[in-house]
């Protein structure tokens, strides 16, 4: 994402925790900053996307953190998924000093991140979501404005919800090809371009089909979103069945150790579930 800013002709500062992730953009152009309140300093706009509501709050609200010092007038967008009143938080902290803040969490993946073509979903000020058009574009290939502080993130509840009811189906129905005797791949030539259709069984079932469980979003960062999900509807007396099942199972896979995978490992913990081994 941020390599992409910087192709489309935006001045980059960046800060991330592992100094060497940021080697490509570094030798790019970009500046290095030793701290996000480095990074805010130097930028009228000061994007971040990190792990956890933890980390939000430490790199935007902590002592080293955006907040401390972004100038007057600036924009604080945070992309990471996190919790909405979190969110709401951060937007009634900024307006003290001045500066909008924006939530606007992403879906799309390592593919979409890199090809520029996330869908952006975005809670703020109308005018302020405006004003960050040109960015939006660089970064993805749909952007919705939600409605005010926190609303993105209710929306990104929304489609990490979708996605796990999306992610059994993808993997038990490619466990039952497997099982059934059928070409899995010769499989997907059918009902990819059905009804059963989506996003994920055209990216991640190929993946499955190939034993490739490397992440493109890590299972232990799933976890988290859909921990924050069934909290939120909780709160709101809402019962999501399904939706805690697929948690429940991605949980014991981080107890196993495999958090690291990507979402499409779900496939291997469903097929030890009935004694199958993945060729």
């Amino acid at each position: 994402m941020a390599s992409n800013l910087l192709d489309a002709g935006y001045q980059l500062t960046a800060y991330t925790r592992t100094p060497a992730s940021a080697e490509t953009v570094l030798a790019k152009g970009a500046s290095w900053a030793a701290s996000p309140a480095e990074a805010a300093q130097a930028s009228d706009v000061t994007i971040s996307i990190v792990g956890y509501p933890a980390d939000v709050r430490e790199v935007i609200m902590g002592p080293a953190g955006v907040l401390s010092a972004a100038r007057d007038g600036s924009v604080v967008v945070d992309m990471t998924t996190s919790e909405p009143s979190l969110a709401i938080e951060i937007a009634e902290a900024a307006a003290l000093q001045g500066v909008a803040a924006v939530d606007a969490p992403v879906s799309g993946g390592d593919v979409g991140a890199r090809g520029g073509k996330l869908s952006i979903m975005v809670g703020g000020d109308a005018d302020t979501v405006v004003a960050l058009q040109p960015i939006w574009e660089v970064l993805g290939a749909t952007t919705v404005r939600q409605g005010g502080p926190g609303a993105g993130q209710h929306t990104k509840m929304v489609n990490q919800t979708l996605i796990a009811g999306t992610m059994i189906g993808i993997c038990e129905a490619m466990l039952y090809a497997y099982r059934a005797g059928l070409d899995p791949t010769t499989v997907l030539e059918s009902v990819g371009s059905g009804a059963a259709g989506s996003w994920g069984l055209s990216n991640l079932a190929p993946r499955i089909i190939a034993g490739d469980f490397d992440p493109g979003f890590y299972i232990e960062h799933f976890v988290k979103d859909m921990s924050i999900a069934l909290a939120e509807a909780e709160r709101m007396g809402l019962e999501l069945p399904g939706l805690n099942l697929v948690r429940g199972l991605y949980a014991q896979m981080i107890d196993n150790g495999r958090g690291r995978l990507g979402t499409q490992g779900l496939a291997l913990a469903l097929a030890e579930l009935s004694g199958v081994e993945l060729d």
